[in-house]
């Protein structure tokens, strides 16, 4: 094991935990560090005497909730895409590939175009999600006498293409004063409304999900090979396959429904994971959910900071990750990784 494989989950865990001290420091009203961990301490002691009412309101009730989303959305993202990149053996893999993001924007569009309230919103995102992977699923399938891989792939990009023209005639047909706006603040992606209620419904699936992923992880090395050798070792391609995709889904659609579409953590994550760590799934998806949750908390940071007004964080996460995937490319092109 080389130096920097062996130091890379401590500097994915050094990124987090320098996200939570900026995300917190950084603000109309700033916390540092040992406030912080004052605060924290007087509230697992249960001492009110300790905690001031303003400090108790913005670590408790409104920037820690949102620190949190972002943490459980980065990581959850990051993982799936280190899952679908090594299932479809394809590293340009990102975790909507499937169309779990544009089920999710269906849903979200069509619960903005009814005038749903802000749960009905995440659950048809979440319920849109779900029923394209399993429409995707299904379709592929179904396609028998070729490649899987590439027979999902495929039915994902054309369902996925389908149903972005879904979302583009809602968006046609909605209210251009009311409602398309919010059809278009949602896609865009974004984690301002996030209190501490939206925590149970966010952190249920993507624990579920990310356990199950992290249960899988020796398994991945072998779905990773081609079809015929994983075969070869005994590995049971088609229900793993399915409990990967299902597993990677659940995360996927959960983090789209609570926080938008928030591209390129799922694309650029895994990559920086895989040059730290290495391939191997069983150190690369705990080091890349580490990431992941530093990353978009970093992002999240930027987004409310760096204006006075706040910038969505698809628009953000492309601006940052195309530099980054590129450094990254030649990276491997040099042989470094």
């Amino acid at each position: 094991m080389s130096g920097r494989t062996a130091l890379g989950p401590w500097l994915a865990l050094a990124l987090l935990l320098a996200g939570i001290a900026l995300a917190f420091a950084i603000g109309r009203f700033p916390i540092g560090p040992g406030e912080l961990a004052r605060v924290l301490w007087a509230k697992a002691l249960g001492d009110p005497s300790g905690l001031a009412p303003a400090l108790d309101t913005v670590v408790f009730q409104i920037r820690g909730p949102r620190v949190l989303a972002a943490l459980l959305v980065g990581a959850a993202l990051a993982v799936a895409g280190a899952a679908f990149q090594g299932l479809f053996r394809n590293p340009l893999v990102s975790p909507d590939i499937l169309g779990a993001s544009s089920g999710a924007a269906l849903g979200a569009v069509l619960a903005i175009y009814f005038s749903m309230p802000v749960l009905g919103i995440q659950a048809l995102a979440f319920a849109g999600g779900l029923l394209a992977v399993g429409a995707v699923y299904a379709l592929g399938s179904a396609l028998r006498g070729g490649d899987t891989i590439l027979a999902l792939v495929l039915t994902g990009v054309v369902v996925g293409s389908l149903l972005g023209a879904g979302v583009g005639l809602v968006k046609y047909l909605a209210d251009p004063y009311n409602q398309l706006p919010a059809m278009t603040f949602w896609l865009l992606g974004s984690l301002s409304g996030t209190g501490a209620g939206d925590l149970l419904p966010l952190f249920g699936p993507i624990f579920v999900g990310t356990a199950g992923l992290l249960a899988l992880r020796w398994r991945l090395n072998a779905m990773s090979l081609p079809e015929e050798e994983a075969r070869a070792l005994g590995v049971p391609t088609r229900p793993l396959r399915l409990a990967i995709v299902a597993c990677a889904t659940l995360v996927t659609a959960a983090s789209v429904a609570a926080a938008g579409i928030i591209g390129w953590v799922g694309l650029v994550v895994p990559h920086l994971a895989r040059f730290l760590v290495g391939p191997g799934f069983p150190r690369l998806l705990p080091t890349a959910a580490l990431l992941g949750g530093g990353y978009l908390l970093l992002i999240d940071t930027l987004a409310r900071s760096v204006a006075l007004v706040e910038i969505p964080l698809g628009i953000l996460t492309a601006v940052v990750g195309t530099p980054v995937f590129i450094a990254l490319l030649r990276s491997a092109d040099r042989g470094w990784s």
